[in-house]
């Protein structure tokens, strides 16, 4: 499993891609892959981050995602985002039509 997490990282969050349609998915705190980053489980600690990478890995998890991995996060006042620009992206959607995916998502609901 691909890890795009620094081993001394405070806060982390587990990411795939759904195998029906290839969505960006995040793990939430029941165990269920959501669309949206602020839905992501937030482990705080290393220790946390492995026990929320366990959860991710179930027996049937490959029926359902694929290759799920472990991401920095950094903390912003009460909030969460992604730490690097690999995974910003992948919260935000593609980088060449801000009318398409999740920007314009976001922009239909501000």
């Amino acid at each position: 499993m691909a890890q795009h997490s620094s081993k001394g990282a405070r806060f982390q969050a587990v990411t795939a891609n759904r195998l029906s349609d290839g969505e960006v998915v995040y793990l939430t705190a029941d165990n269920q892959w959501a669309e949206t980053f602020p839905a992501a489980d937030i482990a705080d600690g290393p220790e946390a981050g492995d026990a929320l990478m366990a959860r991710a890995l179930p027996a049937d998890f490959e029926l359902h995602v694929l290759e799920p991995y472990l991401f920095e996060v950094l903390q912003d006042g009460t909030d969460y985002k992604p730490a690097s620009v690999r995974e910003i992206i992948r919260a935000a959607g593609p980088t060449v039509r801000l009318d398409l995916g999740k920007q314009a998502d976001a922009k239909r609901e501000s």
